[in-house]
């Protein structure tokens, strides 16, 4: 992995986090705990949404869309488990 790439993935990762904890209301991690949720929505996009038929598409702008979607899901996620 390159430099840049590594990055450019921080970057998404960090503006979909800040984004998926807007959304849900608060439930963010503050900015380290973000990117890690950014990232792992990331991750979590890109396997369920291509096994679902959605194209991920190739821009900045559509990764930070979809990793927003994909850590929006896990913070819900999270937000149920907690609650047990």
């Amino acid at each position: 992995m390159e430099f840049s790439s590594l990055l450019a993935m921080l970057f998404v990762g960090a503006i979909a986090g800040w984004l998926s904890g807007k959304i849900m209301e608060g439930r963010g991690f503050g900015l380290v705990g973000n990117i890690i949720v950014g990232i792992v929505g990331a991750f979590l996009a890109g396997t369920i949404f291509p096994a679902l038929g959605f194209s991920v598409g190739n821009g900045m702008f559509s990764s930070i869309f979809f990793a927003t979607i994909g850590a929006v899901i896990l913070l819900f996620v999270i937000g149920l488990i907690k609650k047990v």
